[in-house]
């Protein structure tokens, strides 16, 4: 249903190149001293080395998550094909349509990602493919340039936030298996949904009234969601606010002495967000990165809060067993999981 080669095509073709220099700075110096700062922080020890630093184009990582994706939907993507058994006229509209969906995608998040801890979501027997910790030099090199920011600062930034996921996800060895299976239950339940939707039909009253308060909320996967999916769903995006508000967190809490500049820092990426088009922040709802943004701050907020009211401790507990992670629930109400783990609060 997805022509891959002709998707990374029109991603590649969407993403274009940056005319800002890229960063001269030295990857593999500034990931050991953010492994170092970061391991010491928090008390996770990986129990294998991390993935050496990869400065990459934009291109690369078109291909990096273009395989990951493939590995993520082409099942699902088989089993609709078998379940509709569409003409040829049919599928081949079908695969353009979503091709071309997917392409976009790609080249559009490619303009914007620095870095990225890339860990594929599938069971390890399934890919066994070791994962990369990558940073997209020609992105860095304009948002040094935006930003106004000095170079290695402004890389150690990005540095220490994805070394943060490299060892969350290298020490706390349940958190790749529990990831994955949530994504694994969503993709089986679309695929039973595709199973049993054999036909087209008219939505019902409650799911219209469902896709509207979704899209009011910019929350667009509610729209094609079962209450059983929404249920997974939200522990996936609470186990994602999880992993990104420690990285968050972490970031604050071991970088005063190495960035100087991190307030004004912060403060010109925020006045980025703020600034984008309006066609680019629709577009970013439509994609879902306006609830990775508060992915971000909830999950910041709440260890932010679980800290300064337990210490360390708390932050340690979250990581100790898939069902000590919060539920979306506590992550605005930090007291909540706090009284739940019966620690001070």
């Amino acid at each position: 249903m997805i022509d891959w080669i002709l998707a990374e095509r029109i991603a590649a073709w969407v993403a274009g190149s940056a005319d800002a220099p890229a960063p001269r700075c030295d990857l593999a110096a500034l990931a050991a001293e953010a492994e170092l700062r970061v391991t010491e922080y928090t008390g996770l020890a990986p129990a294998r080395p991390l993935p050496a630093p990869e400065g990459i184009d934009r291109r690369e990582w078109v291909r990096a998550n273009t395989r990951a994706m493939r590995g993520l939907l082409d099942p699902v993507m088989a089993r609709a094909e078998q379940a509709r058994r569409l003409r040829p006229g049919a599928r081949l509209t079908a695969t353009a349509l979503v091709t071309g969906e997917v392409g976009v995608v790609l080249g559009y998040l490619a303009q914007r990602v620095m870095g990225q801890y890339e860990v594929v979501l599938l069971d390890e027997a399934a890919d066994p493919s070791p994962p990369r910790l990558l940073f997209v030099l020609p992105n860095l090199g304009e948002a040094v340039r935006s930003f106004g920011a000095r170079e290695e600062e402004f890389v150690t930034w990005v540095a220490l936030h994805e070394v943060t996921h490299a060892v969350q996800f290298g020490a706390v060895a349940w958190l790749h298996g529990h990831l994955s299976g949530l994504v694994r239950q969503l993709l089986e339940s679309a695929q039973l949904r595709i199973e049993r939707r054999r036909g087209p039909r008219l939505p019902s009253a409650g799911e219209l009234a469902r896709a509207g308060r979704a899209a009011r909320r910019g929350d667009l996967i509610s729209i094609v969601a079962s209450p059983s999916e929404r249920e997974t769903i939200d522990r996936v995006q609470a186990t994602m606010a999880v992993i990104e508000g420690h990285a968050e967190h972490v970031m604050d809490a071991v970088a005063p002495d190495l960035l100087p500049s991190l307030t004004q820092l912060r403060a010109a990426l925020d006045r980025r967000r703020r600034s984008r088009s309006a066609s680019a922040r629709l577009l970013a709802r439509l994609l879902g990165l306006e609830l990775k943004m508060r992915q971000y701050e909830q999950g910041k907020a709440f260890f932010d809060a679980i800290v300064g009211a337990a210490g360390r401790e708390a932050m340690e507990r979250v990581f100790s067993a898939p069902e000590a992670l919060p539920s979306l629930a506590e992550l605005t109400d930090p007291a909540a999981w706090l009284r739940r783990h019966q620690l001070a609060g």
